[in-house]
C-alpha cells in the first residue's frame, strides 16, 4: 500500500504516542527508538518546509492563500518522500479550507484517527499552548480554531476547528480507509487497541513483538527520554511535554461551570464516544 497513512487528531489527543508506537513496532529496536527522530520517521504535514520545496521558494514570500493553495503539492512531496506508504501527523480537518482540500485523496492510503475525552484534552491544550484553562475552553469550543506558529516556530497555520467539528468531519473519511483509537483505550486495554492498529496496518506482529513496541513508547519510556535529553516537539510554554499521561484528570481540574461548557458546546461527540460525564 502506497501514499499517506495520516494519523490524525484535535491537538494533544494522542498522536504523539501512536507515532511513538509505530515507529518501535516496525523498526523492532532493542532500545526505545528515540523520541527525538520520530518526527523523521513520521513526519507533520505543517512543516513550512514542505511548503518551501513543493513552491520553490522561501516560505515568507508566500501569502497565505498561496500556503492554502500549495496544501495538494505539498502531499504529493510527502507522498514521495519515501518508498510505500508515509506515516503523516496531522491536526488538520477533514474538508476544505477555501475550496482547496486539506487532505488530498489521490495521495492518501487511509488514516488513523485518535480521539480523545475532551474534558482531558482541554487541560493538555492549557498547558501545552501556556493558555488559562477559560482560554483552552474557547479554543476546543471554536468552529474556527487552529494555531498559528507561522511567526515563531516551524509550522503553517494549522486549521483544526473545534474538538467536535474535528471528530465530525472525519467521519466522512471512508470508513474501509480510517482505523479509530480512543485514548482511553489506548491506557486501559493497550495489547487489544495497539493489535488492532497493526492488523488495519496489514501487520502481523508477535505477542512479544507487540508488548515491547507497547513497553518502549509507554509513558514512563517517552518521560524517561524526555528527562534524559529533552523532546524536541516540547512547547517554550511549559516544562514538560509529557505531562501525566492519565485519563479522567478533570474530575480534580474542571470546575462543574467549566465541564458545563465543554459537555454544552460537544455533547453529540461525547455521547457518541463515550464520553458524557455520568
Amino acid at each position: 500500500m502506497g501514499g499517506i497513512i495520516w494519523l490524525t487528531s484535535y491537538p494533544k489527543s494522542g498522536n504523539t504516542w501512536a507515532r511513538t508506537f509505530i515507529n518501535n513496532l516496525l523498526l523492532d529496536p532493542e532500545e526505545p527508538v528515540d523520541i527525538n527522530t520520530i518526527s523523521s520517521l513520521a513526519p507533520g504535514d505543517a512543516r513550512k518546509s514542505w511548503y518551501e520545496k513543493a513552491g520553490g521558494q522561501p516560505f515568507d514570500r508566500y501569502s497565505m492563500g498561496q500556503v492554502i493553495g500549495l496544501r495538494p503539492k505539498v502531499h504529493q512531496v510527502i507522498a514521495q518522500s519515501q518508498e510505500g506508504r508515509v506515516f503523516v501527523k496531522t491536526h488538520s480537518l477533514y474538508g476544505n479550507i477555501h475550496g482547496v482540500p486539506q487532505i488530498t485523496l489521490e495521495y492518501t492510503a487511509g488514516a488513523i484517527y485518535i480521539i480523545r475525552n475532551p474534558l482531558d484534552v482541554v487541560i493538555s491544550l492549557s498547558s501545552h499552548f501556556g493558555l488559562s484553562l477559560e482560554q483552552a475552553i474557547d479554543l476546543m469550543n471554536d468552529p474556527e480554531g487552529g494555531l498559528d506558529e507561522t511567526r515563531e516556530g516551524g509550522n503553517i497555520r494549522q486549521y483544526f476547528g473545534s474538538w467536535s467539528g474535528h471528530a465530525n468531519s472525519w467521519t466522512h473519511f471512508n470508513p474501509q480507509q480510517m482505523h479509530l483509537m480512543r485514548y482511553e483505550d489506548m491506557l486501559d486495554k493497550p495489547f487489544e487497541t495497539f493489535g488492532g492498529m497493526a492488523r488495519f496496518l496489514g501487520i502481523d506482529p508477535s505477542d512479544g513483538q507487540l508488548k515491547k513496541a507497547i513497553e518502549f513508547s509507554s509513558f514512563d519510556a517517552v518521560r524517561r527520554q524526555e528527562d534524559e535529553k529533552g523532546f524536541r516537539e516540547q512547547s517554550d510554554k511549559n516544562e514538560k511535554f509529557f505531562r501525566v499521561g492519565k485519563s479522567g484528570q478533570w474530575k480534580d481540574v474542571l470546575s462543574d461551570e467549566q465541564v458545563n461548557r465543554i459537555v454544552d458546546c460537544h455533547h453529540q461527540a461525547m455521547k457518541r464516544y463515550g464520553y458524557l460525564p455520568e
